[in-house]
């Protein structure tokens, strides 16, 4: 393990951060699982000492001027899987596994609202070309969804069908779809490979989410091996 991703103790890190004025510091909290970003809320000295110390979610409030429990009201609260500072010690970065929504909305993002630009617009997908954003980035997209799913299971949907259904279901939709793949190839139809192929890919991902194995791992793996010493 490098000096940068040593874990320290909380006395330690207290020390590298950088609270401001007011004795505060910015923390955002992410989705460990959809990497989704949830909120941004502030800590001070206390809340971040409560946060490690329970392993759940704490911060200061501005307005209130008191130290709040995220979801002691509610029960929408944030099981800490990570915590990390950043390079300048001045925000904060907790990976969570949240019990509910994070905006006292009821969105399950404080991040729901987005704001067009020209910037954005011309950066859209042309859906004939498939440029504008990078190759996989419609993956990212399918994981984040699955995850909401799994999380929310709107009545209706296909993919809350086989999170309640469970692993045994998916497993067999994963075989099933594998054994579509490979008659597409035989027959080499290439037409009928894409479509059977994006159904393998989409239940893969439902697979990968319902054993908590984030996609970032399965690419991370990927890289390990091409880093490897080729042997031909």
């Amino acid at each position: 393990m490098s000096e940068q991703t040593k874990q320290s103790s909380l006395e330690q890190v207290q020390e590298q951060i950088q609270f401001d004025q007011d004795g505060l510091v910015p923390a955002i909290v992410q989705d460990a699982a959809s990497k989704e970003v949830l909120m941004m809320a502030y800590m001070n000295r206390e809340s971040l000492k409560r946060s490690i110390e329970t392993g759940e979610t704490w911060f200061w409030s501005r307005s209130r001027q008191e130290i709040w429990h995220k979801g002691g009201t509610s029960g929408n609260t944030q099981q800490i899987v990570s915590a990390h500072y950043d390079c300048d010690g001045d925000t904060l970065l907790f990976m969570v596994k949240p019990a509910g929504p994070a905006c006292h909305t009821g969105e399950n993002t404080c991040f729901y609202r987005g704001i067009a630009s020209a910037a954005a617009v011309s950066n859209e997908v042309d859906t004939d070309t498939g440029q504008g954003r990078h190759r996989f980035a419609v993956l990212e997209e399918l994981e984040q969804v699955i995850a909401e799913r799994e999380k929310e299971r709107p009545e209706g949907a296909y993919t809350t069908y086989l999170f309640d259904k469970g692993v045994d279901k998916i497993l067999k939709k994963v075989g099933e779809e594998t054994a579509e793949t490979i008659i597409a190839a035989k027959n080499k139809d290439n037409a009928e490979l894409r479509l059977e192929v994006s159904d393998l890919i989409y239940h893969l991902l439902v697979l990968l989410q319902e054993r908590k194995l984030p996609l970032d791992d399965i690419m991370a793996e990927l890289d390990r091996r091409h880093e490897r010493p080729r042997r031909d």
